[in-house]
This record gives C-alpha cells, sequence and structure tokens, in this order.
C-alpha cells in the first residue's frame, strides 16, 4: 500500500519479501528496572511499565539483550487468491525487446492469456504475547489472505496461524497459534517513553536474514499522515525496510514499546523516518478483539476541527489555550444528549487536557460505550463542564467478529463496512439530503459485495427486502440472512438500483 504524500515522497507500508518477529524468553531475568507482572487479562501477557533508567551511560554493546530475543524471532507467510481483472491482457507488450532480455516468457508467435485466478505470497512479521501462542502483528501483514502460517527461527518449526482478528483503523491484528509454553515478549508503558531514548527493531528486511538496527525515538504522538483512521505513532530513525512489518520495536532493556508499521521514502527503502504503533494501542486493540470478538470504541458524536489564530480569535479563546473546534453535533448522540453545540471548543477529556481534533478522536476511541465521561468547553470564551455516557462508535463491519473461525461466520455481505449518515458522512462522500440508509464506509476487495459492485459512498437502502435506515439496521438485518444469494438495494451516482450478492459463489 502506497499513499501519496508530496512529490516524490511516499508513504509505504513495510510489507516485503520477508520479515521477522521479536519473542523473549519466558524464562526469569534481571530486570534492572523492577520485576515484570503478569497482568490477567484474556491474553495473559506479561508487562513491565517501570520507566527507562535515563542516567547518562554508555554501553558498548546490545549483544545481551539481542541474545534474550534472537532465538525467538518468527516469520509470518501469507498466502492469498488474487483476481486478474484483465485475463486477456500480457503482463508485458508484445514487444521484442522484452522477448529479448527477458526471455520467451514475454512474448511468443501466440498471445497467452494469464490465468483469471493466482495466488501470491508475503512475507510479513509478527510477536508473541503470550506463552499460549497470541501474536501480535500488522492487519496489512494479513489482509485478505487465504492462509496464514508462522514459522520460528531457532528450530525452523512451523505452525498453521487462525487470524484471531484484526483492527484495520490501526493496522493491528492478532494471530492465534496451537502451541504451549511459547517464549513471549513482555510489554513496556509505551506511554513513558521518551524522544531520545535507544530503540532496536528486529526484522527480515529484504528476505536476506534476521537483522537488528538501533536508532532512538525520534518523535512521540505523530499523526495527521492519513496512513490509519487512529494515529499515535512512535516515530524512529532506526532503520525500517521492506521484511519489518508486523516486527518489533522494542527499548534498550528488551521490552516491546511498538509495532513497526510504515516508512516515509522517496526511494522505498529507509531514509531515517520509520514508524510504529505504540504498544499500549495494540495491547488494547488485542484484548477487546479477544474478549469481546471485535473492537469497541466510544462516540462522542462530534464532527471537530484543529484551531489555528483565526479561528481562536473568533471564539474568543485565548491564544495559549488547545482544544478542538466542534462543528456539528450529530442527532441523539453522546454529545447532543449532553447539550453540547458547534463553536465549542472541547479543552479537557475527564480532567486531561485535549491538543487537537486527532487527540480528542485517540481519547474518545480508548473509551468503551457507556463509559461516564466529563467534558470541559470553552463556549464564547466561558468555562462550562458536561458529563456524558459514550455510545457505540456507528461505523462497523457488517461480519465484525474477526475473531470467530470462519465456521461461524454466516453473515451476509461479508467484508462490507457500514456507518450512519451524519453531516460528516454526507459531505464526504457527497450524499443528498433525502438519501436514506446506511453508508458503506469500506469494501474488502477480495469479497463477493465488491465483486457484485458494491463501492465506499453507496448507500444501503434495503437488505433481502428489508428496509434499512441507519448502520444498526443494516449489522441486525445482515445477520440474520440465511440465503447464499443476498438482494441489496443500494443508491449511488444519483440514482437507487438492486444488486445481488453472491456468497455462495467460489472466491
Amino acid at each position: 500500500m502506497i499513499i501519496s504524500k508530496k512529490k516524490f515522497v511516499s508513504w509505504l507500508l513495510v510489507l516485503g519479501t520477508g520479515a521477522a518477529a521479536l519473542v523473549v524468553s519466558s524464562r526469569a531475568f534481571d530486570w534492572p528496572l523492577g520485576g515484570p507482572k503478569v497482568v490477567k487479562t484474556t491474553v495473559p501477557i506479561v508487562v513491565n511499565e517501570a520507566p527507562l533508567a535515563r542516567e547518562t551511560r554508555m554501553t558498548s554493546s546490545f549483544a545481551p539483550v539481542v541474545k534474550r530475543v534472537a532465538p525467538s524471532v518468527v516469520n509470518v507467510f501469507t498466502t492469498k487468491t488474487v483476481r486478474n481483472q484483465y485475463p486477456e491482457m500480457m503482463p508485458f507488450p508484445d514487444d521484442p525487446f522484452f522477448r529479448r532480455f527477458f526471455g520467451e516468457q514475454f512474448g511468443g508467435e501466440q498471445p497467452r492469456r494469464q490465468p483469471r485466478k493466482f495466488k501470491e505470497r508475503s512475507l510479513g512479521s509478527g510477536v508473541i504475547v503470550s506463552k499460549d501462542g497470541y501474536i501480535l502483528t500488522n492487519n496489512h501483514v494479513v489482509d485478505g489472505a487465504d492462509e496464514v502460517k508462522v514459522s520460528l527461527a531457532k528450530d525452523k518449526k512451523e505452525y498453521t496461524a487462525k487470524i484471531a482478528g484484526r483492527d484495520p483503523k490501526t493496522d493491528i491484528a492478532i494471530l492465534k497459534i496451537d502451541a504451549r509454553d511459547l517464549p513471549f515478549v513482555t510489554f513496556a508503558d509505551s506511554d513513558k517513553i521518551e524522544v531520545g531514548d535507544v530503540v532496536l527493531a528486529l526484522g527480515n528486511p529484504f528476505g536476506i536474514g534476521q537483522t537488528v538496527t538501533m536508532g532512538i525515538v525520534s518523535a512521540v504522538g505523530r499523526g495527521g499522515m492519513g496512513i490509519e483512521a487512529y494515529e499515535d505513532f512512535i516515530q524512529t530513525d532506526a532503520a525500517i525496510n521492506p521484511g519489518n512489518s508486523g516486527g518489533p520495536l522494542i527499548d534498550a532493556e528488551g521490552r516491546l514499546i511498538g509495532i513497526n508499521t510504515a516508512i516515509l521514502s522517496r526511494s522505498g527503502g529507509n531514509q531515517g523516518v520509520g514508524f510504529a504503533v505504540p504498544v499500549n494501542l495494540a495491547r488494547n486493540v488485542m484484548e477487546q478483539i479477544i474478549d469481546k470478538g471485535k473492537v469497541v470504541r466510544g462516540f462522542l458524536g462530534v464532527l471537530l476541527q484543529d484551531l489555528d489564530p483565526a479561528l481562536a480569535k473568533q471564539f474568543n479563546v485565548p491564544d495559549n489555550a488547545n482544544g478542538a473546534l466542534v462543528v456539528e453535533v450529530t442527532e441523539k448522540s453522546a454529545a447532543a444528549d449532553a447539550g453540547l453545540k458547534s463553536g465549542d471548543v472541547i479543552v479537557e477529556l475527564n480532567g486531561t487536557s485535549v491538543k487537537d481534533s486527532r487527540n480528542l478522536k485517540l481519547m474518545v476511541g480508548r473509551l468503551a460505550p457507556g463509559d461516564k465521561a466529563t467534558v470541559k468547553v470553552l463556549r464564547e470564551g466561558k468555562e462550562k463542564a458536561f458529563t456524558l455516557t459514550l455510545k457505540e462508535l456507528p461505523d462497523q463491519k457488517l461480519a465484525s467478529d474477526n475473531s470467530r473461525s470462519d465456521e461461524n461466520d454466516s453473515d451476509a455481505l461479508n467484508g462490507v463496512a457500514v456507518g450512519d449518515i451524519d453531516a460528516a458522512a454526507r459531505s464526504q462522500f457527497n450524499l443528498a439530503e433525502n438519501v436514506k440508509g446506511a453508508v458503506i464506509t469500506d469494501v474488502d476487495p477480495n469479497s463477493a459485495s465488491y465483486e457484485a459492485g458494491l463501492r465506499a459512498g453507496d448507500v444501503i437502502q434495503e437488505i433481502d427486502h428489508k428496509p434499512v435506515t441507519n448502520a444498526e439496521e443494516a449489522v441486525s438485518i445482515s445477520k440474520h440472512v440465511k440465503a447464499k444469494q443476498v438482494l441489496v438495494r443500494v443508491w449511488s451516482h444519483g440514482g437507487s438500483r438492486y444488486v445481488v450478492v453472491n456468497e455462495g459463489k467460489e472466491k
């Protein structure tokens, strides 16, 4: 995946020819920071939350740390079926130049049709987080995979892995292998890392073999990149290249602080600007998926905008104040029920200062539906406090229970994500005021729905002859459809039409 940032600069999700992952042995270590503790959650993980010892000292080698983690390095192998949309086309133009330099496979007497489907194989990374075989990795490493295998570097033993769940909004996925007494990594508290801390990245860049690179934390809280919906990246200059995706970023004591995810590069290789998902965010996603089967995020119900000096002046906000400007309040949302209005500037959530709109989105996303929250706002220059009860973020998968096995997944319209039609959705997808239903926010390209023609921005109006007025209804109806061929009425490009989604068709 490449997301254009500006001319000649691309965001690269670092999925490459091979990768590796960190696992720390489960035997006891002499921890200089205080003993680790087992956190009794759905996944029994080991956490050492002590801050890093930062007294000024130099070390001549990180070999002891590497020796602890290197024996437990794993690779993640994925295979997926890819549809060739143009099977009649040659991979290269039928030109003698290609036959001369690349052989007859690029040309011949008769043009050869390419297969309609072919297998695509990729390698990525993951990190074992529990002795019974749970593994953290990137969503983009396993997205669309038909088969996932994991191998340990020490004995080359290979396991078939199940995708226990995944969260595209943070690019985190969880795998599970059937094994016991595996070595596992110890978690740090990523909120306690600081710019300047030494970090190590482990992986198998470009498939050349296990590699360890060193750098520092270059920045924390990076966002606004347009890579993921929830961005709170750790930035590092430790070399991260294709093949490191899903691999670990560890501190100088060998504790996991992040999952390597993306780089900013003009060349496609490392240029000293790499990004990792903080382990606290990854841990929250993992625990929700394993416990609930999906990630459930709190929903405040406001459309936000960052403050700039001109806006601050218009809304009587002090020059030194930070916050998030409320542009619009969603009807019947937590914010509406509490009395928030457009023009309010949210400056605190539960006693914590709000830096900007992205920061507030992250803070709310870490809370659960039903949680009570206190919000402090500036309204016409005066402080006001509101207490509200968060609701559930409406944007959700029609088949959101990704942690369950395929045998239990009988929902219709698998691979489709929907949301309610609010002001933000109407603006984003250019929807007319009279259009009602559930707007499609994402469609898996490998799904039957995509093959039937459903796309992001379409509005689902009926499923199986039953009217749909919001995202919750779409989810509910889809769960009760038993037929493999599903009739769907959608609005798109100014008009309505019916499509038949064949969930029983061989993919």
